[in-house]
């Protein structure tokens, strides 16, 4: 069962640890784990990042924190010096900063989103019904074989004429499709929509035990196709997609939100933004998402 895949929404340590550097200014009350040439680095901000380590499988040791402080103590000093040369005051230095600055908040933005608004197994449950509702239709057990020339295709048709049981023989021989042909060219069972609509078209006329007396063409060749049974397509309990569930509801809410605040917000995009200059000095369209 496929469902809307979820965004990472979170930023890695190592953005975290960059934006720490451009903003060594500590102001939260918490202790202080080390203090360089008078700018502290707070406990909480090193229980940040023992946080993230500890998510990512690393065990809050002494030595992992005492790494900690040292890496923020090494960045802190180049920070400094990065400063008395005036590296914060370059143009791509400031628009790096903020960048980071904006990823950060809007992650924070989304965490306490989420957090504030969470989904309840009623939604969950709403959800998988309207899913159910969709996953309509039948999934389909067949072997095929592909070959490169239609002329090769028509010969094993030929052959499957004269006698249907030597498909697997014929597919193990001659099919070029090296993840089936070791199984006679079995494809298991799957949705007809998941495979090329050449392919999913003809596995839906033909009826069970028969193959297609056609060569079937598509992008990988001519397919040679036995259709071994049919089914309802499967359901699965909603205790087993629960959790994907909760990510596409979330990832729906997300949505709304996002277009609604994007819906009351004023763009003007420049138009030398939405073209981009290629070597030759002539532009293209900006690539969807770029």
């Amino acid at each position: 069962m496929k469902l809307f895949q979820s965004r990472n929404l979170i930023v890695g340590a190592v953005s975290l640890i960059t934006l720490c550097a451009c903003n060594p200014a500590d102001h939260s009350k918490s202790a202080v784990a080390a203090t360089v040439n008078g700018t502290d680095i707070s406990e909480s901000r090193v229980e940040l990042l023992v946080k993230q380590s500890a998510g990512q499988g690393q065990p809050d040791t002494p030595e992992l924190r005492k790494t900690i402080v040292d890496q923020l103590t090494m960045q802190l000093i180049i920070t400094q010096e990065a400063i008395r040369k005036g590296i914060d005051k370059k143009p791509e230095v400031v628009d790096q900063i903020e960048v980071t600055r904006q990823s950060m908040l809007a992650n924070a933005f989304v965490l306490d989103y989420l957090k504030s608004n969470p989904v309840s197994d009623d939604m969950l449950k709403a959800e998988y019904e309207k899913v159910k509702a969709q996953m309509t239709g039948s999934e389909y057990r067949a072997r095929h074989i592909l070959v490169e020339k239609e002329a090769d295709a028509r010969d094993i048709i030929a052959k499957l004429k004269k006698n249907p049981k030597a498909f697997e023989s014929l597919a193990k021989a001659r099919s070029k499709d090296v993840g089936s042909k070791v199984n006679g060219g079995d494809l298991g069972w799957f949705d007809s929509r998941a495979m090329v609509p050449e392919f999913g078209a003809a596995v839906e006329k033909l009826a069970k035990g028969k193959f297609t007396e056609e060569p079937v063409k598509s992008q990988f060749g001519y397919h040679v196709i036995m259709l071994e049974n049919t089914r309802p397509k499967a359901i699965p309990p909603f205790d087993q997609v629960k959790s994907q569930l909760q990510q596409q509801v979330q990832q729906q809410n997300l949505k709304k939100l996002f277009d609604d605040l994007k819906a009351k917000a004023k763009i003007e995009i420049a138009q030398s933004a939405a073209t981009a200059t290629m070597p030759s000095g002539e532009s293209k369209p900006a690539e969807p998402g770029k």
